[in-house]
């Protein structure tokens, strides 16, 4: 079924479309006639304005109104035609054809008031001659608009607008009133008013929109089919925010905000700006705050090498590091699309740090030699690995090559050409792993476990963390398209929990980790309690303005299904394997020692691993993963708590 709006504006195009088609002759002479008539009907409704009443004809009067038309037309018609009103096209008249017309009425009402209000003609108020021009002078006005906004087009955005979604801007400040102002001429929506905690602004208007009280809510979603509510306050804190998303989600409103303040750095707000509920709000914590000595110390004015790079946490680790102006920063990755992304980001934001982008497997001992020799960084972060547990599940081989051999390539190159710090990326799942991935990772550490131990040269550390919220494989971005495609979001166990943290988050804590290594440890933070994913997923809905569909709820928009734990699943994960973690001077980042083999025994069992490896056989790769690490189960899906 066709809505109103659509009716109307296939209507309006079919008549533009016919009207447009015309002969220009034929365009002229409707022109010419609309004029006159917009001369009789001036002429009557001056007779109206002077009189308080309409003219009734009778056998004295009855020619009278008829002669001032009759003067109308012999004044008007050869001053339009010879001042070249239509020769114009209206649809594209500009201010030219408004000074045109201007001057045109001008003379006209000079040679109108001379004959009728002055000369006057019997039978006709003399002020009917003062009236008459400014009646018709309104008239020729808004035939000229119009035609211009109907020839135009404009109609179509007018009628596009009438039926765009109402949206509510929380926040009358200037924030809000930014982006009213970058709102007003949009195509995407339409802004009815302001929310604002402010007694003192409620009741009143702010560029011509009203200012409401959160407790009105309700009924201005009712009134004005209200579906999405932008948060306009970027400097509050995050506590305040909670509150505020907290109250819209009870009347299933839809949710976007603005950047955070400092991103705002041009004091001016666009619509492409808004987004979805930024991923820290999901977090259900305060961010926790970096400590800007720690991430300067081993930045600014060093050569730096971020392997995967065009990672999630690589590419985040190169722009917090851009910040602190590092002499040299090297930009390693095998990817060239992802490396040319990240490389092109930095490059438009880069000042005094030469950005170095380098294709390169970690794998490739002849190429990363090559880059250490020749570039010789004094911090390496050492990102690049394969994360996706089912991936590395199905490829166990290709997971060790990289993971395993990879990172062992890195350090030990990196030992050999005098790399003071390297830090290694871990992970939760490093933890008493229950799949491949989990496993190679913590490999990756005893690896760099045995080297620290055995060097005083370079300072070798681990910082290992939970899930990243927005990371590439986080449950938010694949949450968010299940929800835009109307359900269901897939999870695979009710009862499953995972830390999180915010990408930004992640990589400060690996460079202020880097900063207070001594060689060693594995750092962690402290990320309070674990989040369960069906809550997740179940506020994701909500701060879509939706529903969650379920037996309670059968009327609900979005359905959550429940599709069973993958191999090598844990539902919960843990950050120790053993011991208590120890303070640093961060009060949210613990550093924990754990065991490992010595170098010598660990050299051997690589040894193995790599021959296991070379014969391609999936089997013998996760058996001889059990014989050095040895807390691995990969028949083990369910861990407790």
């Amino acid at each position: 079924m066709v809505n109103k709006e659509s009716y109307l504006s296939l209507l309006f195009k079919n008549i533009t479309t016919y009207s447009l088609a015309l002969p220009r002759p034929a365009k002229r002479a409707i022109a010419l006639l609309l004029d006159a008539l917009l001369c009789l009907v001036s002429v009557w409704l001056a007779f109206y304005l002077r009189l308080g009443e309409w003219f009734r004809i009778s056998e004295d009067n009855f020619f009278s109104p008829f002669y001032a038309v009759i003067v109308a037309w012999l004044i008007a018609l050869p001053l339009f035609v010879t001042n070249g009103f239509y020769r114009m096209i209206f649809r594209y008249s500009g201010i030219d054809a408004v000074a045109t017309i201007t001057k045109t009425l001008v003379i006209y009402s000079v040679f109108y008031i001379l004959v009728v209000g002055i000369v006057g003609i019997t039978g006709v108020p003399r002020t009917v001659g003062f009236i008459q021009p400014m009646v018709l002078a309104l008239g020729i006005g808004a035939s000229r608009f119009i035609a211009r906004f109907w020839l135009g087009g404009h109609y179509e955005v007018y009628l596009r607008r009438m039926s765009l979604p109402s949206v509510l801007i929380y926040g009358a400040g200037v924030a809000g009133r930014d982006l009213s102002r970058a709102l007003s001429h949009s195509l995407e929506m339409k802004i009815i008013g302001f929310i604002d905690d402010d007694q003192r602004l409620q009741g009143h208007k702010v560029f011509g929109l009203p200012v409401w009280s959160m407790k009105e809510v309700p009924h201005i979603k009712n009134a004005f089919h209200v579906n999405t509510v932008l948060l306009a306050i970027p400097s509050i804190t995050r506590k305040r925010r909670n509150e505020i998303i907290a109250q819209l989600k009870e009347y299933h409103l839809a949710v976007k905000t603005l950047p955070p303040i400092n991103e705002l750095l041009n004091g001016t707000i666009e619509v492409s700006q808004l987004r979805e509920l930024d991923i820290d709000d999901l977090l259900g914590r305060e961010p926790v705050a970096p400590n800007t000595l720690l991430l300067s110390k081993n930045t600014s004015d060093k050569v730096i090498l971020v392997s995967g790079a065009g990672g999630s946490i690589g590419s985040e680790l190169c722009r917090q590091l851009l910040i602190y102006r590092p002499k040299v920063l090297i930009l390693l990755d095998v990817s060239e699309a992802a490396l040319f992304q990240i490389h092109d980001e930095l490059s438009n934001i880069s000042n005094s740090t030469t950005l170095l982008p380098l294709i390169a497997s970690v794998q490739d001992e002849r190429r990363v030699a090559e880059v250490l020799s020749t570039w010789k960084p004094d911090v390496v972060y050492h990102s690049a690995a394969y994360k996706h547990v089912p991936l590395v599940e199905d490829n166990p081989v290709e997971g060790i090559k990289n993971n395993v051999f990879g990172t062992s390539t890195m350090a030990r190159l990196s030992l050999q050409y005098g790399v003071s710090h390297f830090i290694l990326i871990s992970t939760d799942k490093a933890v008493r792993p229950t799949n491949v991935m989990g496993a190679s990772k913590r490999i990756a550490e005893m690896i760099l476990q045995a080297l620290a131990q055995k060097n005083n040269t370079t300072i070798f550390t681990m910082v290992r963390f939970g899930n990243v919220l927005g990371s590439s494989g986080s449950v938010v971005p694949k949450f968010r398209e299940q929800i835009k495609a109307g359900g269901p979001i897939t999870l695979t166990h009710p009862d499953i929990e995972r830390y999180f943290m915010s990408i930004p988050e992640a990589a400060q804590l690996v460079i202020q980790a880097g900063a207070l290594a001594q060689g060693g440890e594995v750092f962690v933070l402290d990320m309070g309690e674990s989040v369960k994913i069906i809550d997740l997923a179940k506020r994701m809905i909500e701060l879509s303005g939706l529903t969650v569909k379920d037996n309670a709820n059968q009327e609900g928009d979005i359905e959550i299904e429940i599709t069973g734990l993958r191999p090598g699943e844990k539902l919960f994960e843990e950050l120790l394997i053993e011991g208590s973690p120890i303070s640093t001077l961060h009060p949210k980042i613990l550093k924990i020692n754990e065991h490992f083999l010595p170098l010598e025994q660990l050299e051997h069992k690589l040894n193995d691993l790599q021959h296991s490896v070379d014969q391609q056989i999936p089997q013998l790769v996760k058996d001889t993963l059990q014989e050095i690490v040895v807390e691995f189960n990969p028949h083990q899906t369910i861990t407790i708590h």
